[in-house]
């Protein structure tokens, strides 16, 4: 970006952040990244506007907060906020002329976290329609306004298909493992000309895999990491269901026993293809690494936020049979594994999991040298998913049925 283009200098940008003198517009707040994120700048005392959006049972402002009474947000911390309903799938944000005038005139930094992360095809339309379409009509705003720094929260897979390390730069690709990649890869090329051609600085944030809370194992989002293991769970109930009211009818007839210590016997062999595992990174660790980058890189950049510590998936199924008492998962190589021997509960697992396994034997790796550079200078690191935090996560996990029970206490 040619310095004569841009809205605001380095120096005038420091001091407004120094002074808190600036407005954060950030999507995606009720999300499990943004939600987060908005927590960690209300915190900090920073200004933020959030575009939200009502769903069946809230309006958008009971919304968010429900989701600040969940991260333990004060009162104090919650002057500095303002929320504006608004549809990102809209012209104007679905604002009238004059108010989206206002909201344009106001906002000094955007902070985009809004996105549809489902990997499904049949969904491709709705996929569009939230991970482009939304982001032209916020580029729109951002251009018509003051926004002088917009903060992009994507993912390290906007690599598409590729084998070894992908770089922290701008990519050329056309090969997508699904239409999340692909339309996330999209958004990132049409922000970058965008920002280029108007003078807004732009810093893209690239998460690998985020779970739950290191620290405690709070999570808002169930997906990635947990999926093949809710499944695991589900059908460990099913079976031990058969065994206990059914004799164990269908449960034979799957190759499910359980033996006399309570152990249930899953014969489920789990390819691992020749890959390096999944990265993964807990929340906790994504939310401090950003705030830091924003801190520290005022010219903008690309940034990979990973894990320098595959977690194989014979680790993960380690843990996964001590967690919940069981024998039999197998976490098998390309070499040995033949999909024709395949048994009926494998055929039904992999049914379940169908699109979390080209990340399962996963050969891409990420490198973080630009990230790197600014964390390493507060020591910080990101922690490796060992058997405390996982028994932690996943225990949360159970105790809110999966997201299905995250508010019940808030509700009453």
């Amino acid at each position: 970006m040619q310095e004569q283009t841009i809205r605001v200098s380095t120096q005038t940008l420091a001091e407004k952040r120094r002074e808190r003198d600036c407005s954060i517009l950030v999507t995606g707040a009720t999300g499990f990244i943004g939600s987060h994120i908005t927590g960690a700048l209300l915190r900090r005392g920073c200004r933020v506007l959030l575009l939200a959006r009502p769903d069946k049972q809230l309006g958008a402002r009971a919304r968010i907060a429900q989701l600040l009474e969940w991260l333990g947000m004060g009162q104090q911390e919650q002057t500095r906020l303002k929320v504006v309903e608004a549809f990102m799938d809209q012209p104007r944000l679905g604002l009238d002329q004059e108010a989206y005038d206002n909201l344009a005139r106001s906002i000094d930094e955007i902070i985009h976290c809004a996105s549809n992360t489902s990997f499904s095809e049949r969904k491709r339309p709705e996929i569009e329609k939230a991970n482009i379409k939304g982001l032209r009509h916020l580029l729109d705003l951002a251009v018509q306004g003051r926004c002088y720094f917009f903060h992009h929260v994507s993912t390290a897979y906007v690599a598409g298909k590729k084998n070894g390390p992908c770089r922290e730069e701008f990519v050329e690709t056309a090969a997508f493992t699904n239409v999340y990649e692909e339309t996330k890869y999209l958004g990132e090329q049409l922000l970058h000309e965008c920002c280029e051609s108007h003078g807004i600085r732009l810093t893209v944030y690239r998460p690998s895999i985020v779970y739950g809370s290191s620290e405690d194992g709070r999570s808002l989002h169930f997906n990635a990491l947990y999926y093949p293991l809710k499944t695991i769970v589900f059908l460990k109930n099913l079976f031990v269901k058969d065994i206990k009211e059914n004799n164990g009818k269908r449960a034979a007839q799957m190759g499910v026993t359980m033996g006399r210590d309570g152990a249930l016997h899953l014969p489920i062999r789990i390819e691992a293809g020749n890959g390096n595992g999944l990265n993964l990174v807990p929340i906790d660790f994504l939310v401090k690494a950003f705030m830091e980058i924003m801190d520290r890189c005022l010219e903008g950049g690309v940034f990979h936020i990973v894990n320098q510590r595959t977690k194989t998936i014979d680790e993960l199924v380690d843990y996964t049979t001590r967690y919940f008492n069981l024998e039999g998962l197998q976490a098998v190589h390309k070499e040995a594994f033949d999909e024709k021997s395949r048994n009926d509960l494998e055929i039904l697992f992999d049914t379940y999991v169908e699109a979390y396994k080209p990340y399962m034997t996963d050969v891409r790796t990420f490198n973080d040298h630009n990230t790197r550079s600014i964390l390493e200078k507060k020591g910080m690191q990101c922690p490796d998913l060992d058997y405390e935090i996982f028994s932690k996560c996943i225990g949360y996990a159970i105790d809110t049925g999966w997201g299905t029970k995250l508010f019940e206490n808030q509700n009453r």
